[in-house]
């Protein structure tokens, strides 16, 4: 409880109530990282058949590790590198939490229930991103967020599925309550991922919070790669490797940076929800490069975004 208290103290929450610069600022990189975790994964997708999963989580995890050594080496810097080892504990925690076991889970669920009901049920995670945040940082609770949250998550719900249904309508599974439940575990992952993410941040600068998250996640993503291949996990092609490692630093390192920035300027239900509208920028993109098909419900669902959207930002 000693980090979380600490974290208290910071009067980081209670203003997010007004419309101050940070929150627009804030709000104006979460959905820039949407829209590059958008573009990113819409490019994840044509390489689906030629790697796995578990290869695409790994080699955009390591490829946003290089880029990231890269980044908080460069000499621009007003501040020198400087990461508290609480901290340090504290984003290791988050980066293993959220990216490796929620998406671990996550996987596991999609394999289960298909990708039109686990992204949808997992899609929930601002709510319980909130949740957490009201009960151990004391964030206020302010009505209209809350409902605007609630919205906008139905909005990016219906679009996943929407989107799943139409393009993919052979790939449903069957009703599966252990799916189901991994969905939301997975869920619950991310979100406790965003809630360390800003208990980490707090002192720090994001560029080297977002390094150390970067650096030990592609270390843990080792082991798991190596367990994969040994049970006869197909490997990458080259063609593949370099695409997903180009699409990774567009969205895992340039989004999981400005995502990173978003925590700290903002909070994490706040930019746990930006980040989640992902898909309602894969909606134009998917359509246009791939050629998708889209319905009047998705329409809908992107509109019930916007305005769920706009209630946390403008919430009083």
């Amino acid at each position: 409880m000693t980090i979380f208290n600490k974290h208290i103290t910071i009067d980081n929450i209670g203003h997010l109530m007004q419309l101050t610069p940070e929150l627009v600022i804030g709000s104006l990189i979460g959905l820039l990282t949407a829209f590059l975790w958008a573009i990113s994964t819409n490019v994840y997708k044509t390489q689906s058949k030629e790697a796995t999963p578990i290869a695409i989580a790994a080699l955009k995890m390591w490829a946003a590790m290089v880029f990231m050594t890269f980044i908080v080496m460069l000499p621009f810097r007003t501040t020198p590198f400087y990461v508290p080892f609480d901290s340090l504990l504290v984003l290791v925690t988050s980066v293993a939490i959220s990216l490796v076991i929620g998406d671990m889970i996550y996987l596991t669920a999609q394999e289960r229930i298909g990708v039109s009901y686990a992204f949808p049920i997992a899609s929930v995670y601002p709510i319980f991103t909130y949740i957490i945040a009201i009960t151990f940082l004391g964030e206020l609770v302010i009505i209209s967020r809350f409902v605007g949250i609630i919205v906008a998550v139905t909005g990016v719900s219906l679009i996943s599925r929407e989107q799943a249904i139409t393009n993919a309508s052979h790939n449903l599974k069957k009703f599966d309550a252990l799916g189901i439940a991994l969905s939301l575990i997975a869920g619950l992952c991310w979100a406790l991922g965003s809630i360390l993410l800003q208990v980490g941040v707090t002192d720090i600068e994001p560029i080297d919070a977002n390094f150390i998250r970067m650096l030990f996640g592609g270390a843990i993503f080792v082991p798991v790669v190596l367990t994969a291949v040994n049970h006869g996990m197909s490997r990458p092609t080259k063609r593949a490797t370099k695409i997903i490692v180009s699409a990774g630093f567009l969205g895992m390192t340039v989004g999981s940076l400005l995502y990173t920035y978003a925590v700290k300027l903002t909070g994490a239900s706040i930019a746990a929800l930006l980040g989640s509208t992902s898909p309602l920028f894969a909606v134009p993109i998917s359509i246009v490069l791939l050629k998708e098909s889209f319905s009047r419900k998705s329409i809908f669902a992107v509109l019930l975004t916007v305005f769920g959207v706009a209630l946390v930002i403008l919430a009083v």
